[in-house]
């Protein structure tokens, strides 16, 4: 489990290219698929900044935690549902989707997890950990196709962006 800062949990292709799964932060578990017996992982956890905390758990622990105690193993169970759900609809997107509509509804998902309303404008404001390369990766495009995208959104006045910072333009949002 996470305590403080951000970890990014990705894997390495043939090719040796780096692909970013996904960047955790406070209260979010990662090492899950230990709990249902795998072994060996062919994936990486990275801490992305030098005030990542982490709690470990080991399995044995956790397998106890969940047989002595209902209601926190109803919360993994939980968790694991939730985190194949969410991997689920990004593979659809990924599989049935244009690269616009997989940003636009990356852009959905990063919103409910970094948004908020900005007072002044009405826009979505949403201050995320992702680089580029990261969203690329996630949304299933090159980092280039993504530029050019976002540069695309931008000129049509649907969004305005910096390295940590996405805004959904109010008309949009």
């Amino acid at each position: 489990m996470i305590e403080k800062g951000k970890v990014k949990l990705g894997y390495y292709n043939e090719d040796g290219t780096e692909v970013v799964k996904a960047i955790l932060t406070k209260g979010e578990l990662f090492g899950e698929k230990a709990i249902l017996g795998e072994e060996i992982r062919n994936e990486f956890a990275q801490s992305v900044d030098a005030t990542t905390s982490i709690c470990p758990i080991g399995v044995d622990t956790m397998h106890d935690l969940m047989r002595d105690n209902k209601t926190f193993s109803l919360k993994i169970y939980k968790f694991l549902g939730l985190r194949f759900k969410k991997l689920e609809r990004r593979l659809q997107l990924i599989l049935f989707k244009d690269s616009k509509t997989r940003f636009l509804e990356f852009m959905k998902e990063l919103c409910e997890e970094y948004g908020h309303d900005c007072e002044k404008t009405g826009d979505k404001v949403i201050e995320h950990p992702y680089t580029q390369k990261d969203i690329a990766s996630l949304i299933g495009t090159s980092r280039s196709n993504l530029n050019v995208l976002m540069n695309k959104l931008k000129e049509a006045n649907i969004i305005i962006f910096n390295r940590k910072e996405i805004r959904l333009l109010q008309k949009t949002a």
